[in-house]
């Protein structure tokens, strides 16, 4: 006897992943992503040697060479961490009003993840991996979770 077994049905579809490793989408990206991390410093207020951080590290000369030319290709890890942060964006103003959602990053936070630090400090020193706990941490909140 054979059986074969199947998934039930489902209305789930999978979302299809951007490869970052392609050239081309990463040119279709990058303006859009470099636009949007400004629009998200200016709504921060961050200084920018903090956004260069975020980015980073970039150098000074870059980084006013991107803001004042957007048309570039970035890189896997830049169009990354602009994801994350716009993901921490987007959460923070599901979760609390414009105001406070624009200062929370620059809040210091009684969470442990934070350890009394400003959550900015904590992702500029954590880099990436910050970033994604910040974003799950976030996301989990609008959950409910």
């Amino acid at each position: 006897m054979n059986l074969t077994y199947a998934y039930p049905r489902s209305r789930f579809e999978p979302t299809i992943l951007v490869d970052l490793n392609a050239k081309a989408e990463r040119e279709r990206l990058s303006k859009a992503a470099l636009k949007g991390f400004f629009k998200l410093a200016a709504a921060w207020k961050l200084r920018d040697d903090d956004a260069r951080e975020l980015l980073g590290g970039i150098s000074s000369s870059a980084y006013y060479e991107w803001k004042k030319h957007p048309e570039r290709t970035l890189e896997v890890d830049c169009i990354t961490r602009i994801s994350y942060l716009l993901g921490i964006y987007k959460a923070l103003h599901i979760l609390y009003g414009d105001k406070l959602a624009d200062e929370w990053m620059s809040l210091a936070n009684t969470n442990l993840i934070f350890g009394g630090r400003t959550p900015l400090a904590y992702v500029a020193a954590g880099g990436l991996p910050a970033m994604q706990i910040v974003r799950q941490l976030l996301d989990a909140r609008r959950g409910g979770l």
